[in-house]
């Protein structure tokens, strides 16, 4: 597996006031949901990459204003007349 290297300043952490661990972990998850909303990556494709559970990170897409059913309109539209 690949690694991807970001550096950030030694305080930044602290003054979000969330631990070294929290902060990188929030750094891969908003990663992992911006790639998923963007349709780049498929929801297990961003829970892996967010190394959380696919439940978990579909639970956690409404803290992101992101939506766990990327639909277009016209795919809602067919998916309806389909119904």
């Amino acid at each position: 597996m690949r690694q991807l290297v970001i550096e950030y300043p030694d305080a930044l952490p602290d003054v979000l006031r969330v631990s070294r661990n929290e902060f990188e972990q929030d750094a891969r998850m908003a990663m992992a949901v911006k790639l998923f909303e963007l349709g780049r990556l498929t929801s297990g494709q961003a829970a892996h990459l967010a190394d959380v559970p696919l439940v978990s990170f579909l639970l956690d897409l409404h803290r992101y204003g992101v939506s766990p059913i990327q639909l277009t309109p016209d795919e809602l539209t067919e998916d309806l007349s389909n119904a």
